[in-house]
């Protein structure tokens, strides 16, 4: 899954693709390195972001959704905004990914007679305040046990679960222990949906493992993706897509090693 953050303010990468052109620029430079899937978002959930207006939010991400949909790869919507998921949706949206896991009134809803898919994520908090020391007994089990209970409860309104990704959030609300706990344990979650969801692409938790601002943490991300498909996930939330690729590319291959033969 390749990220398309059309905001001012994302942590990785805000403002570069904020301009119609310069997104679906962006968009179509991931699909040419691999990307499978594209997630566009136009609203920041990086810690201490604040919400922005259902028009502005609007006004960015609608018009890259349409000039996408239909293309070679889906197009999924990050959003939390029951009004903007329907609209979202309509325009070609197959997949909407709510980081607040489908809590706002009348989201689930807003999906369910639809055919997309959806990803539950699990949020401690709201980004604004989600990293003000966090804390958990056991953050596995608790996160597992959040993302269950939100799965029955978008069955109960008609989504099966072949249509429902489910992602720990890593990063929303967790210390780095709790991350690295949820990394350690991600096969815990597998069996909880259709698929499994891992995004740790060039979070804080890599630069606190490295020192490294954003931009350079493309090796640490792709060692934790990496990691993360090891231990169980089936999509990855990525920026490199191409470096990504790569580097499971080899991971197959040594995992099958009917791979190697046929090279």
């Amino acid at each position: 899954m390749g990220v398309v953050n059309v905001t001012p303010d994302s942590f990785s990468d805000g403002g570069k693709y904020i301009e119609l052109n310069h997104a679906l620029a962006h968009a179509r430079a991931l699909v040419a390195e691999g990307a499978d899937l594209l997630d566009i978002g136009g609203e920041s959930t990086r810690p201490g972001s604040m919400p922005v207006s259902l028009d502005d939010e609007r006004r960015r991400v609608l018009p890259v959704i349409e000039a996408l949909a239909g293309g070679s790869v889906p197009v999924s919507v990050d959003t939390q905004k029951p009004e903007l998921m329907r609209e979202a949706v309509a325009a070609g949206a197959a997949m909407v990914n709510d980081v607040y896991g489908f809590r706002a009134p009348g989201a689930f809803d807003a999906v369910a007679a639809s055919k997309a898919a959806i990803c539950i994520m699990h949020m401690r908090g709201e980004p604004r305040t989600m990293q003000h020391d966090p804390e958990y007994g056991d953050v596995a089990g608790e996160v597992h046990d959040y993302l269950a209970e939100r799965v029955r409860a978008a069955e109960n309104v008609g989504i099966t679960r072949q249509r429902i990704v489910v992602d720990p959030g890593f990063g929303f609300g967790k210390t780095l222990e709790h991350n690295l706990a949820l990394l350690r344990q991600l096969k815990k979650f597998r069996n909880l949906g259709g698929a499994l969801l891992a995004g740790l692409s060039r979070k804080t938790m890599l630069g606190k493992l490295t020192g490294r601002d954003p931009a350079e943490r493309v090796f640490a991300s792709v060692a934790a993706a990496l990691i993360a498909v090891q231990n169980g996930a089936q999509i990855v939330r990525v920026h490199d897509v191409a470096a990504t690729r790569d580097a499971l590319a080899v991971l197959a291959a040594v995992d099958n090693d009917s791979g190697l033969r046929n090279a």
